[in-house]
């Protein structure tokens, strides 16, 4: 009796037992995961970049539009003022004063309106995860 051979392993050319089928498919199902969790990553990571790049767009032109609207808008109101100095310099003040307001409060609700309808974060990313999770559950309820 040879105690150095191990009696599990079996003769070239024979068909793998159970364990190695077991083995096999264990290494197939890492690898899958593996390249599923490399392609949400590379989604990820594309996602952030064009969310950053449209946010730092958004953010300039915002900028640039703030800021000549209100050069223009506050050009305007003195323009109001001084036509109506002589005859109705308060009533134009107030009328100014005003239409500044109504502005403002539009621009807020439009804000608001904005921010509750904007799209999840992610939203690509987190789709394709749940699709993934839910062909692996199917996969590992139907069996090899």
């Amino acid at each position: 009796m040879d105690l150095d051979t191990d009696s599990s392993e079996e003769p070239a050319g024979s068909s793998p037992g159970p364990i190695g089928s077991l083995l096999r498919s264990l290494r197939k199902l890492l690898a899958t995961a593996i390249a599923i969790g490399h392609t949400r990553l590379e989604l990820l990571s594309t996602e952030l970049q064009r969310e950053i790049h449209q946010a730092a767009e958004v953010l300039l032109w915002a900028a640039v539009a703030l800021l000549a609207a209100g050069i223009s808008l506050f050009l305007l109101a003195i323009l109001v003022v001084f036509i109506f100095w002589d005859t109705h310099r308060v009533l134009a003040s107030i009328v100014v004063t005003a239409v500044f307001f109504a502005i403002a409060v539009t621009a807020a609700l439009v804000l608001r309106a904005k921010i509750r309808n904007k799209p999840r974060l992610l939203s690509g990313t987190l789709t394709e995860l749940a699709k993934d999770r839910a062909s692996l559950a199917e996969k590992v309820r139907s069996g090899p």
